[in-house]
């Protein structure tokens, strides 16, 4: 836990450093993200997950076009899960349409048993990856959109899954409840691929807003339709989220 503490510390250090400045007359930085403590985390592909409670860090940093956004995951034990370093630019940014791509760098953190003189010793090995995405997205009004998302991966080292391939058709949808909440709803569909092996599943992400107060409600179910790829049918998570949103201006 207290590599957890010391990382909410640091993001709540860069929240209020940034909040130091401000000018109008400046294109705006932001720095947004979600703080999330879940009963399983799930993956960036939701068809895996830790299986036990987790705190997901997912943020977003940058200004005009480009982001940095990293997405950081640890267990409640404190053991960390997965390293995601995304840069994101978005190459179209229309009022009716979207297109963004970006790329990463990500390591996933796994327990592994090795044997030696009849001794069994517990080990933390790292896997590395190398990724790519592309995210059109048509909005269809201020309360809803349609897209697509493209992900593709790469093992670095021989010992994991090799090629990744992940698509998915996704909405986003905002519903106004009354005057005091709002509730998201992104359901999506999907197709992977892990070398030789594919499956389809669906997914919902449902997330339960108060207006104007920062910590939120959220739950995550996803099912394999008809799949080859080893994991569970179905898996669901159930989180609480704080959530960061603010964009600053430099000083003069």
């Amino acid at each position: 836990m207290k590599s957890i503490t010391l990382l909410f510390c640091f993001i709540l250090s860069i929240h209020y450093s940034f909040a130091q400045t401000t000018d109008s007359t400046q294109t705006p930085s932001f720095f947004r993200g979600q703080i999330n403590a879940t009963n399983n985390g799930i993956s960036l592909i939701p068809t895996f997950s830790l299986g036990k409670p987790a705190v997901l860090f997912d943020l977003n940093i940058g200004k005009g076009r480009l982001s940095f956004d990293p997405m950081i995951r640890f267990g409640m034990n404190g053991k960390p899960w997965t390293f995601v370093f995304w840069w994101r630019y978005k190459l179209i940014q229309q009022k009716k349409f979207t297109l963004g791509f970006g790329a990463h760098p990500s390591v996933v953190f796994r327990d592994i048993s090795v044997v030696n003189n009849g001794v069994t010793k517990d080990y933390l090995v790292a896997q590395r990856y190398f990724a790519w995405e592309a995210s059109p997205n048509y909005i269809i009004n201020k309360n809803a959109s349609l897209g697509l998302y493209y992900l593709g991966s790469k093992g670095l080292t021989k010992d994991i899954v090799q090629n990744t391939i992940f698509v998915a058709l996704r909405s986003v949808l905002n519903l106004n409840l009354s005057n005091k909440f709002n509730l998201g709803l992104i359901p999506q569909a999907y197709y992977l691929k892990m070398d030789d092996k594919d499956g389809t599943y669906v997914n919902v992400t449902i997330n339960l807003y108060k207006k104007n107060f920062p910590v939120s409600l959220s739950a995550i179910a996803s099912k394999a339709i008809k799949t080859e790829i080893a994991g569970k049918d179905f898996l669901w998570s159930v989180g609480v989220v704080y959530n960061i949103n603010s964009n600053y201006k430099k000083l003069k």
